[in-house]
């Protein structure tokens, strides 16, 4: 079970800069808490995401002192290239799109010219000892009238399974993904590449996050990302009860289930309490 806290994708989309001190300070509280993996910033355009634009400065001022690893995203090469040279830095996120549409708004390049940069980050991993993680962004479907089903998805999932990536993790963007087809997805998916590690990144209005979770959980996916209160989302969801899967809401769900996460239970409210100082 790896639980992935992400705030860097709850904070991109705020409108108001967040101080780089704020940034390290609650980061360095999700750091405590015992989550396997920190979604902890990005290298990429300071024009197009402005709020992440001191990611470096941010990561100079991390403590670093257990087993939590970092992730960082990048968009394109260059972005990975200079995420790389950071030792700190364990995983590189890349969002591929199943949708044309949104691959190109996304990070200005077609879905078969980001098929070649996931192949150069490949390289870029194996030379610098990091590890890619691709987000199959648009999985569970798209607003822009794009094809989708299924097997467009698995597709997509075998041609980066030939590039030998080893974690794909499904992305429900604009909250769109149901009981339905997130259990279809991942029990065929997890059948047909057992050697890839699959998570979900899902978004969900208020009223039905348990049974996304429930779902996914069900169908064998042990590798979610959330995000503290449910922060953050895609704005071309155009629907503000649209966010982040509540990582609170995942840990309720897994201790009914008494299943043990390993989650500083102290830490965790010490940041949920000091998230109020960013999450207005």
């Amino acid at each position: 079970m790896k639980l992935i806290e992400c705030p860097r994708d709850a904070m991109q989309g705020l409108h108001d800069f967040v101080p780089t001190e704020l940034k390290i300070a609650y980061i360095n509280l999700l750091l405590k808490c015992g989550f396997d993996t920190i979604d902890f910033g990005s290298f990429v355009s300071a024009k197009a995401i402005p709020q992440l634009r001191d990611t470096k400065e941010v990561l100079a001022g991390l403590e670093l002192t257990n087993d939590t690893k970092l992730l960082a995203i990048v968009a394109n090469v260059r972005g990975a290239e200079e995420a790389a040279q950071h030792e700190e830095i364990t995983y590189l996120g890349f969002p591929f799109s199943v949708s044309e549409t949104f691959q190109q708004r996304n990070t200005n390049s077609s879905i078969l010219d980001s098929l070649k940069n996931v192949e150069q980050i490949q390289d870029i991993c194996s030379k610098k000892n990091k590890k890619a993680v691709v987000y199959l962004s648009m999985g569970f479907g798209n607003p822009y009238g794009d094809p989708w089903n299924a097997e467009i998805v698995a597709q997509w999932a075998d041609k980066l399974h030939q590039l030998d990536v080893k974690i794909l993790s499904l992305a429900d963007t604009v909250g769109v993904s149901n009981p339905e087809n997130i259990t279809y997805l991942f029990t065929s998916l997890n059948a047909t590449y057992p050697s890839i590690e699959w998570g979900v990144h899902l978004h969900s209005h208020p009223y039905n996050w348990e049974e996304k979770i429930n779902a996914a959980w069900q169908a064998g996916c042990r590798r979610f990302d959330a995000a503290l209160k449910g922060y953050g989302g895609c704005p071309m969801a155009n629907d503000d009860l649209v966010g982040n899967i509540a990582t609170e809401n995942i840990l309720h769900y897994l201790a009914d289930k008494n299943i043990t996460t390993g989650i500083n239970e102290a830490a965790f409210k010490e940041a949920m309490n000091f998230s109020s100082k960013i999450f207005l």
